[in-house]
């Protein structure tokens, strides 16, 4: 798969859809909150074991921060993960409606048109193509 060259940044080992983006994810769009492992558990509905372990590369590889109490929180300085969860965002909201079953309307909404007779129809495209033709001469 290609990649943009301007948001591109090869130090970032991050899949979308992996726990470990998905954790990223949750912490940089909550940047001001720290968590703990057990929070971070029940909010992703991920395994202890995973979530602990995950949480823990994550720190060690210096993708998020750490208290020294334990709440794990996004790092401020990294710019470059605070645009891949921008980028994951603005890529949900152009297509991830369309996978999600909960935001499909009951009723597919009305065509264009659709609620206008045959002859309403055509005098609104009579009338569009004379204007068509005013504006050319």
């Amino acid at each position: 798969m290609p990649v943009f060259l301007e948001d591109h940044d090869p130090e970032i080992d991050l899949r979308p859809d992996t726990t470990k983006s998905d954790i990223v994810v949750y912490l940089y769009e909550n940047p001001e909150w720290g968590y703990s492992p057990q929070e971070i558990k029940e909010t992703l509905d991920i395994p202890r074991g995973t979530a602990t372990t995950t949480l823990k590369r994550l720190y060690d590889d210096g993708y998020i921060g750490k208290t020294a109490d334990g709440y794990y929180h996004a790092l401020s300085e990294r710019k470059d993960l605070h645009r891949y969860v921008s980028s994951l965002d603005q890529v949900h909201r152009m297509f991830g409606h369309h996978r999600d079953p909960d935001t499909t309307p009951e009723e597919p909404e009305k065509q264009l048109g659709e609620d206008r007779t045959d002859e309403e129809l055509e005098a609104e495209l009579t009338a569009l193509e004379a204007d068509t033709h005013d504006g050319n001469e």
